[in-house]
């Protein structure tokens, strides 16, 4: 989890969040939610992301949510990281709705 974080910080996103999805759900332990400041911006995160993840042993699938970029999906396995631009992650707001009691 920190070296993701650490690898988020270092491509310059903004507002990171971790959320906790331990006995919320079975998709994943963890959400790591970034803003990015553009498409391109999101496109070239996750593209890092996934290349670096690469090098420490975690493979990821092809991101999702190209060509258009607005929210992007890497699958890291238990972590699931979103990359968005900053209207998109204000509008879906996902903080939110994984931050309510179940």
């Amino acid at each position: 989890m920190a070296k993701i974080s650490a690898i988020l910080e270092d491509a310059k996103t903004e507002n990171i969040s971790i959320i906790d999805l331990n006995n919320k759900t079975s998709i994943a332990d963890f959400f790591i939610i970034a803003t990015c400041r553009s498409s391109k911006h999101a496109d070239a995160t996750a593209d890092d992301v996934t290349l670096k993840l690469k090098k420490i042993g975690i493979k990821c699938p092809i991101p999702s949510g190209r060509p258009k970029c607005d929210w992007v999906i890497v699958d890291a396995g238990d972590i699931i990281i979103h990359l968005f631009k900053p209207e998109i992650r204000e509008l879906y707001s996902l903080e939110k709705l994984w931050g309510m009691s179940f």
